[in-house]
């Protein structure tokens, strides 16, 4: 069997400019890299404002396992089966991190047979936007450091700094650090600490700015610290915010790449989703819906992680209405939720497939909630028995939409064509009713209640003391019209990962709240959380390596 590496480089890709020119996009509007990735002119979106939109179709899944999932998969192949049933289509992702790649989750391009190439390009430095927010973020703290150095004139309380820096690696050894030590001339020495670049607020702007005008306003309101009176500090008073736009003025810009089957895919920006928002750009997103049919995008891991945030953090900020949700499941991985080992989940076990099921129930009707039309796409795996299908098939059916086997890893968007057709279908016949979970003008502490109750299933909220507390500063700062980005465990709906399935009867505990003031949002951290992930015992990094020849292996 052959790898996805393997698949992707004997890949017959079209030249870049020939993906553009099918999507309408001129040559003029695409600064390439090399001949088969290229960014998209941002100015291109305002000269498409005039253009109706078309339909956007989010892909999330059940609770992600051991036994895998296959979102971003499913995303590619539904995208190729439109182009296969006559709807122009385009995939719309994010960008992949340096820290899975090399850790323990792999890359992020798909697999198989429905994978967007250049994969090993993505899947490492792709056009190099990480390494611009890593940058950029970088800079903000080296300016924040220096005002101290010379003279904190803001009066900046060094132990009120909320501004760590980043690195795109997954480094636990860096989470807590001490900088400016060796004397006067090397800095003021501080408690300091590293965050993954994914959870930057820096990748949270990009993904939610409209234009450079707008990036440049809210890297100015960033929050990055308190004056020992106790006054709000932010990246404008470091005059930060135009040198930082410069070094994000390329990245800012969509990435155009294709699939295996040359559908158009644009990747832009890659925020975690059990950390921060969990979705690719606004502006990428938008042009997709302004040059196709159909444009296919996903929100990370599951629908209580990033389809909750997709819909109410990017698309109330973006003003972005979606029309239809896919909701990605596998046998195998509903069986484990029923509580079989993952050793034992190629055994047929009708009995745990009916218990997991529970978990995807739960994810079918909360994205119902939101008044646009649900489809379940199984992905197909060999161990799948026809009975366990059927059980599927039915317990769907009584859960109230209809669930359609897809087999897009071995075959590509033909393995998606009856997805393509039943998504369409539920699109053309339903009344799209969208709307947000909750209100703006509720508090931040009543926002995060209606989650865990109404999304999680839970029975309430504690919050810390030291929680209590920012939800006061928070309040204070007249921030309470925000939305809120929940960092929690992707294994489960609730914040213990060991509870599989669909419990109930568990409240969840907010341990710390930090506001992303130049993204727009407040983080409430549940949990263990870390937003500087460690390496696993066996680094996939282990088995990756590059042949005299150029040949790229062990890279999934």
């Amino acid at each position: 069997m052959k790898t996805d590496v393997q698949i992707a480089q004997e890949a017959k890709m079209d030249p870049i400019l020939e993906v553009g020119k099918r999507l309408g996009i001129d040559s003029d509007d695409l600064y390439l890299y090399g001949n088969y990735k290229a960014k998209i002119d941002l100015g291109l979106l305002d000269r498409l404002k005039d253009k109706e939109d078309g339909k956007l179709i989010l892909v999330t899944a059940i609770n992600p396992t051991p036994a895998g999932e296959g979102k971003t998969t499913m995303n590619v192949g539904l995208s190729m089966g439109l182009n296969r049933i006559g709807k122009s289509s385009i995939s719309a992702l994010r960008e992949p991190s340096l820290g899975p790649s090399f850790g323990v989750k792999g890359g992020a391009a798909g697999g198989g047979y429905a994978q967007v190439v250049p994969m090993e390009d993505i899947n490492m430095h792709f056009t190099g936007d990480f390494h611009a927010i890593t940058t950029a973020h970088n800079l903000i703290s080296a300016l924040l450091d220096n005002h101290l150095q010379q003279g904190n004139e803001l009066r900046i309380d060094p132990r009120r700094i909320l501004w760590k820096r980043v690195l795109d690696m997954n480094d636990r050894a860096l989470r807590n650090i001490v900088v400016g030590l060796g004397g006067k001339p090397n800095g003021v020495p501080r408690e300091d600490g590293f965050d993954i670049t994914v959870a930057s607020e820096i990748m949270a702007i990009l993904c939610l700015s409209t234009s450079l005008s707008d990036l440049k306003e809210r890297i100015g309101n960033i929050l990055v610290a308190y004056s020992y009176e106790g006054e709000p500090i932010y990246a404008k008073d470091l005059k930060a915010q135009g040198a930082v736009a410069l070094v994000m003025k390329d990245a800012i810009n969509p990435n155009l790449v294709q699939t295996l089957e040359n559908t158009p895919a644009i990747l832009h920006g890659g925020p975690f989703a059990n950390i921060a928002h969990g979705c690719n750009s606004v502006v990428a997103t938008k042009m997709a819906m302004k040059l196709c049919d159909y444009t296919v995008t996903e929100a990370g891991f599951g629908g209580d992680l990033g389809a909750e945030k997709f819909f109410d953090i990017k698309c109330r900020l973006g003003g972005i209405t979606p029309d239809a949700t896919v909701v990605v499941a596998t046998v195998r991985a509903l069986k484990h939720h029923g509580g079989v080992a993952k050793a034992d989940l190629g055994t047929e076990n009708l009995d745990a497939l009916t218990e997991g099921f529970a978990n995807l129930e739960r994810h079918i009707k909360n994205m119902a909630s939101y008044g646009i039309p649900v489809v379940v796409a199984i992905n197909k795996f060999p161990t799948d028995t026809d009975k366990e299908v059927e059980l599927l098939k039915d317990l769907t059916v009584k859960a109230g939409t209809v669930a359609v086997i897809c087999d897009v890893w071995a075959k590509g968007g033909e393995g998606a064509v009856e997805l393509a057709k039943v998504v369409v279908d539920k699109i053309e016949e339903s009344e799209n009713k969208f709307h947000y979970l909750y209100d703006d003008n509720k508090s931040i502490e009543e926002k995060i209640e209606t989650i865990v109750k109404d999304i999680y299933g839970g029975d309430g909220v504690d919050f810390t003391s030291k929680a209590k507390k920012k939800l006061k500063e928070i309040s204070d700062l007249g921030l309470d019209n925000y939305p809120v980005c929940m960092a929690k465990t992707q294994y489960s709906f609730s914040d213990d990962p060991k509870l599989l399935g669909a419990p109930t009867g568990f409240t969840v505990t907010v341990r710390d709240l930090r506001v992303s003031r130049g993204a727009g949002f407040v983080v409430a951290l549940t949990g263990d959380i870390m937003t500087m992930p460690g390496l696993p015992k066996v680094p996939a990094a282990n088995n990756i390596d590059v042949l005299e020849s150029g040949e790229i292996v062990g890279l999934f």
